[in-house]
């Protein structure tokens, strides 16, 4: 399999008058052309800001200190603002979180997909026109949707209409961060097909951001663990889902809601502050496995098998 995207060794921190917060703290993973790659993990695990680093999203007071970021064989954390402009959108998507907020409320829905699909490609404004009508209809709208404004739309249309606008260009690679967010459950089946169907007919990869278990459950291929600043497991959904081999991962899996009779099982104590990340293996407070070791030395990835990869110092011990 070819690779799309790798990603080594990144951080991303936030300046603060308390010092800063390191949201990303030394991220890597690779993703493969043609796959759908899940990043998973609690809230503030810093899986939003990850993505936003990859996309060179971050703003002030966030900065990115050091890491590679190889697009194909572009290296987008050099590339100047102009040209990562012209990989945008062409070549690289993203579906932002909160997206149904994205659009501006006084333009009507055609007006920000032509301007969008003129700006990043050199085509007629007619052509981008029909072409906005077209990609409405791809995801499911009716083409009368063109003429109305953000409003007048549901929650759920107006996810349609910024992943329509992501894979207008048909990019090479798609990032949608907590695209169901916000959304009932029926809508929330509906765009994880909706993106998957996208993909299969466009030949996009994908990856895709969630807290959700069940929705990488439903789509990803692969997916990372993020806790805390960092990844503590990858492995296919498969093999995570059968066989977590670090321990918040069984426990995030353990959290599910079922239609089976099961004791759901919470995570006991509070997600650490990125500002003061706890020594050791950073999972260790609320770890029922831990050991006097977890708590001093720092757990590295390690590849277990084919495809497994596990930042953990009990994995392999009895338990």
């Amino acid at each position: 399999m070819n690779k799309i995207l790798t990603v080594q060794d990144l951080y991303v921190y936030y300046e603060s008058i308390y010092g800063d917060y390191k949201a990303v703290d030394g991220v890597s993973f690779e993703v493969y052309e043609n796959e759908v790659f899940g990043i998973a993990g609690e809230s503030g695990c810093g899986k939003s800001t990850l993505v936003e680093g990859v996309l060179r999203l971050v703003k002030q007071p966030g900065y990115i200190p050091k890491g590679k970021v190889i697009f194909e064989d572009t290296s987008l954390l050099s590339l100047s603002e102009e040209d990562l402009d012209k990989i945008r959108w062409s070549k690289l998507a993203y579906i932002p979180q909160g997206s149904m907020n994205s659009l501006n409320p006084v333009i009507k829905i055609d007006e920000q997909m032509t301007d969008a699909i003129l700006d990043h490609n050199d085509i007629d404004k007619e052509k981008a026109r029909n072409l906005s009508v077209e990609l409405l209809k791809e995801v499911g709208l009716p083409s009368e949707l063109a003429k109305m404004y953000p409003h007048e739309l549901s929650g759920g249309m107006k996810q349609r209409v910024i992943v329509a606008m992501a894979v207008a260009l048909k990019p090479r690679l798609v990032i949608a961060d907590e695209p169901t967010t916000a959304l009932d459950v029926v809508m929330q089946r509906i765009i994880l097909q909706l993106l998957r169907d996208l993909k299969e007919n466009y030949g996009l990869t994908l990856v895709i951001v969630s807290h959700d278990m069940a929705a990488h459950a439903e789509i990803a291929d692969r997916m990372a663990v993020m806790y805390a600043g960092k990844v503590v497991e990858i492995g296919s959904i498969y093999d995570v889902f059968d066989d977590p081999l670090h321990p918040y991962s069984g426990r995030l899996i353990a959290a599910i809601p079922s239609t089976k009779k099961k004791y759901i099982k919470g995570i006991p104590g509070m997600s650490p502050s990125p500002l003061n990340w706890p020594t050791g293996c950073r999972f260790h407070p609320r770890c029922p496995y831990a050991k006097p070791k977890c708590s001093k030395v720092d757990p590295q990835m390690r590849k277990i098998g084919s495809g497994r990869y596990v930042a953990c110092h009990t994995f392999g011990e009895e338990k």
